[in-house]
């Protein structure tokens, strides 16, 4: 990846950035803090490094496929699916609105393109992901799954049971990662639920581990391309995304409190002045 392509990549960040600002200040409800700071990985995938096809079909056959286990940070996916081709950016406009198909948590039945689970239920994610992955290996179809989970949500006894599956079963053309923030709803998560060594637990259960800075685009671009070489060798593989919560707007940076908090008047016009618009925005 060279360096253009990386500052193009950053300055589509800076404009999903704007758009998750946008979406949550206009619905006055949502979760800026976690979308923030996903935006590097969203981004990556979508835009570099996921085979996939906006002409959107449920089945995914001969593409790869993402399932964001951790709904609630829906307004990233969704200026992601947006600003990839799925759908037409205007209706970034209706997040959280009355019939809207871009609800607050991603849902299948307004058939929204893009969206192939329902989530917001936390700990169902990497379930769904290995049941899609294992179907591809049935079907011989080469292209990878990929799914992505919040640090609090693997507090979720179904997270552990999934991953113990899917080494046991041997689930390799899976690459799942977490934002790992050290944040969730009530707090830091050292506090509500410590996870400990994090890298031990989910090679402890047969997984092959990757770190990287979260909040790189290079050095997200290089793991991606690090656990793609890593596919087909037996083991799922996990990244961990070392992650800023509100990545992008300084009072929302390591803050717990903005969650699942939407900024006000003032809080949005301060957030979108530290944030290039880059693509134009909805």
């Amino acid at each position: 990846m060279n360096n253009i392509d990386i500052s193009r990549l950053e300055k589509i960040c800076s404009q999903v950035r704007r758009d998750i600002i946008r979406m949550t200040h206009a619905a006055k409800s949502g979760h800026p803090g976690g979308s923030l700071g996903c935006a590097e990985y969203m981004v990556a995938l979508y835009f570099s490094v996921m085979q996939h096809k906006t002409r959107f079909s449920m089945d995914g056959a001969g593409e790869d496929i993402f399932f964001l286990s951790n709904g609630h940070i829906s307004p990233v996916w969704y200026s992601v699916l947006a600003r990839s081709g799925y759908f037409d950016i205007k209706e970034l406009s209706t997040f959280r609105k009355i019939n809207s198909r871009v609800q607050g948590h991603p849902a299948t039945h307004e058939g929204l393109p893009g969206i192939r689970m329902s989530s917001g239920s936390l700990g169902q994610g990497l379930s769904v992901a290995i049941g899609a992955a294992l179907s591809k290996k049935l079907n011989r179809d080469t292209n990878l799954v990929y799914s992505l989970h919040g640090d609090g949500e693997i507090q979720e006894g179904q997270i552990w049971e999934a991953a113990m599956f899917a080494s046991h079963h041997k689930v390799d053309n899976l690459i799942s990662a977490i934002d790992f923030n050290h944040q969730q709803i009530d707090g830091p998560t050292d506090k509500v639920i410590s996870p400990g060594n994090m890298r031990d637990k989910w090679e402890s259960f047969g997984w092959l581990v990757l770190e990287t800075e979260g909040n790189s685009m290079e050095k997200v671009l290089t793991a991606l391309d690090s656990a793609k070489k890593e596919t087909g060798k037996l083991k799922p593989v996990m990244i961990l995304l070392n992650s800023i919560m509100g990545k992008g707007v300084d009072f929302m940076e390591n803050n717990y409190k903005w969650h699942g908090v939407p900024p006000d008047d003032e809080q949005c016009t301060k957030a979108l002045a530290q944030l290039e618009e880059t693509l134009g925005d909805y």
